[in-house]
């Protein structure tokens, strides 16, 4: 038989998967073949060691910490929204006074007002775009009612 058989056959040897005849033919092979016992020790001290590993429950200061980060992440969302409010806002008072004092500027060139509104445009529309676009993914979040 072939040496790589038998060493294939280890896990199966270890976990009592083999039939009669496979352990017979296993066990005649290893009476002869020192490194396969030595492989099967290890195979056996390996089992022993992994049945030997026990689940055991989170500690409570890990669920605090966890929460506790939870809380920080949802601090600094708010942050960056209220953040984001007040930017736009800026933004939107700087777009009104441009507009009364740009536009409405008669020594301002036409070609000049057209590129500068087309580009003020463009901000609203991609702004607009990109809200909408993150209502829809809110509105169809599969998990955003998910909790603990």
């Amino acid at each position: 038989m072939n040496d790589k058989k038998h060493y294939t056959m280890l896990s199966g040897y270890v976990d009592g998967e083999l039939t009669p005849e496979q352990v017979v033919e296993f066990e005649r092979h290893l009476a002869d073949d020192p490194e396969l016992r030595k492989e099967l020790d290890t195979f056996r001290m390996l089992k022993e060691v992994t049945g030997a590993v026990k689940y055991t429950d989170i500690p409570e200061s890990v669920w605090q910490g966890y929460w506790e980060s939870l809380y920080r992440k949802l601090e600094r969302g708010t942050g960056w929204i209220l953040l984001s409010i007040s930017v736009i806002l800026f933004l939107g008072i700087g777009a009104y006074c441009l507009c009364m004092d740009f536009f409405l500027n008669a020594d301002t060139p036409i070609l000049l007002k057209i590129a500068v509104g087309t580009g003020i445009l463009g901000l609203i529309v991609l702004l607009v775009s990109v809200i909408r676009e993150r209502l829809f993914a809110y509105n169809r979040d599969r998990y955003k009612e998910v909790t603990r």
